[in-house]
C-alpha cells in the first residue's frame, strides 16, 4: 500500500511549508488525484488517518479532488474526457492524442491558523 507513504510525505511537506509561514495548526489538507495516478483516494484517506496523530496533525482534514483523464487531439484539437483507456478522438478518430489530465498527485492547498 503505497498509499501510506504519499500520506506520511503529504503531512511532511505540509508541516514543512506550515511552519515556513508562521503556521501553528493545519485543519485541512487539498489534494488533487488523476485517475491515471495509481492512488486509490479511500487507501489514502486511510493512511492520513492514522499517520496524522503521530504528526500532531489530529484535527486535520483531508479533502480529495478526483481529476478525469482528459486528451487533447493532435489532428483537430478537440478536447474530451478518456474512459477505459481509450485515447481516440471522438471526432476524427485519430488515436493522435496529449494528455492533458489524469496523472495529477499534488497539494493543492492548506489552511490553518
Amino acid at each position: 500500500m503505497h498509499e501510506l507513504s504519499i500520506a506520511d510525505n503529504i503531512i511532511n511537506a505540509v508541516k514543512d511549508a506550515s511552519q515556513s509561514r508562521g503556521m501553528l495548526t493545519v485543519s485541512k489538507i487539498g489534494v488533487r488525484i488523476g485517475s491515471l495516478s495509481s492512488v486509490d483516494p479511500d487507501a489514502l484517506t486511510f493512511g492520513f488517518d492514522v499517520l496524522k496523530r503521530d504528526q500532531g496533525m489530529g484535527d486535520c482534514d483531508l479533502a480529495i479532488e478526483f481529476v478525469k483523464t482528459s486528451a487533447r487531439c493532435k489532428k483537430c484539437s478537440r478536447e474530451f474526457e478518456v474512459s477505459d483507456f481509450v485515447f481516440v478522438c471522438p471526432d476524427c478518430g485519430s488515436s493522435q492524442c496529449d494528455l492533458l489530465s489524469g496523472q495529477e498527485l499534488e497539494i493543492a492547498y492548506f489552511e490553518g491558523e
